[in-house]
């Protein structure tokens, strides 16, 4: 890392392409969402080795559960055995793991899972790892309009309903990677990434990798952000033209 650079603190990514990558080279869907289990194990460790504070994966959209039911239930399982085998190695590096979304047409066996998982890294305090599962930000917002309601709270703020979106417990992500080649956000923290910085590659996920993740930050570090300022307003180290 350069020497001044801080990382962002929060990268949210859509690992988008698993289905596409396996098609090129005449595999089953399902063997591309196993080759991406293995660039979420190298992106996690170089955001540990980086420095980054969150790192949060959309895995699996309210809207993927329009899928065909062979790619759903292979899906829920390997998440399920990705939990069985993993968090031991998450918490042995001090990485506590988030799941993020409703969890109700989850199985039973997976929610516990689940549960036992964030419990057992719930007191780590290095690289928070989220998966966003069965996660929606439309489902997001209209949960958090309905706590709201629900309490009384009027006039509604920006602020009190940023306090009960599903993830608001953390900081609003830095940097937003999409793999794959869309450019779209697909219904992802749509709140949240209002100010995030952007970025787009046309790697499939399956052949992300940290130099990929560091091409990304480095595009990063090229942006101004300026949440509304002007650039005489910045920092100077902020700046754009700042080597």
């Amino acid at each position: 890392m350069p020497e001044g650079r801080q990382p962002p603190r929060h990268v949210a990514i859509i690992m988008d392409g698993n289905g596409r990558w396996a098609k090129k080279r005449f595999l089953p869907r399902v063997a591309g969402h196993k080759r991406g289990l293995d660039a979420v194990r190298e992106v996690v460790g170089a955001c540990k080795e980086m420095g980054v504070g969150y790192l949060t994966l959309f895995a699996f959209s309210t809207e993927n559960w329009r899928r065909p039911q062979e790619e759903v239930t292979f899906l829920m399982d390997l998440f399920l055995r990705a939990l069985e085998h993993e968090v031991s190695k998450l918490h042995s590096n001090n990485i506590r793991l988030q799941v993020l979304g409703s969890r109700e047409r989850f199985s039973a066996e997976l929610s516990e899972r689940i549960a036992r998982a964030e419990a057992k890294t719930a007191d780590n305090d290095g690289l928070v790892l989220t998966i966003a599962a069965d996660y929606g930000g439309r489902w997001d917002i209209v949960n958090a309009v309905n706590q709201l309601v629900a309490e009384g709270v009027a006039p509604i703020t920006e602020e009190a309903l940023t306090k009960r979106l599903a993830m608001s417990w953390a900081p609003e992500p830095d940097l937003f990677i999409r793999t794959g080649g869309e450019q779209r956000i697909s219904n992802f923290l749509l709140w949240q990434l209002a100010y995030s910085e952007l970025y787009f590659t046309d790697l499939l996920w399956p052949d992300f990798d940290r130099a990929a993740l560091e091409q990304a930050i480095s595009s990063y570090w090229q942006r101004e952000r300026r949440f509304g300022r002007t650039s005489e307003q910045l920092p100077e180290h902020l700046r754009r033209d700042t080597p």
